[in-house]
């Protein structure tokens, strides 16, 4: 996998059609640093986890901070850290568990499950939501 220790930025205006167009960008990232195609399963697992987890946060961002500003993604030799910064400073909260089977309030719950990590870190004018996806090792 190579790309690693590089930093990607989609910088954003308009909500409209936000969430395909950071899938879009992550894509074509993983697919520069050669995360996609993926041959293995696992790899491809987790490349489609990443994609996932992107329109996670941007969605969110969409319906609780009036849209996203920017979306970043920054490899090093151990994760991939996805960021998304928006305007408001509310920092992000799982709701309270509940029917599992009603739509809506998910998307935190499937940010802690995919990621390894994640949190929220104010900003000047709002936050950084962020998560963290491990980096895996090429098999020999």
């Amino acid at each position: 996998m190579s790309g690693r220790g590089q930093v990607r930025r989609l910088t954003l205006a308009d909500t409209r059609g936000v969430v395909g167009r950071c899938r879009d960008f992550t894509r074509q990232t993983l697919t520069e640093w050669r995360w996609l195609p993926a041959e293995e399963e696992v790899r491809r697992t987790v490349a489609e986890d990443v994609l996932l987890l992107v329109s996670e946060l941007v969605a969110n961002a969409c319906l609780h901070a009036g849209g996203p500003r920017e979306l970043t993604l920054d490899l090093d030799e151990d994760r991939l850290r996805v960021e998304v910064t928006d305007g408001s400073r509310t920092p992000p909260l799982p709701r309270p568990l509940g029917d599992a089977a009603s739509p809506g309030g998910h998307g935190l719950r499937v940010v802690e499950r995919l990621s390894r990590a994640w949190g929220s870190e104010p900003r000047d004018g709002g936050k950084t939501v962020w998560l963290e996806v491990s980096v895996l090792r090429p098999t020999p």
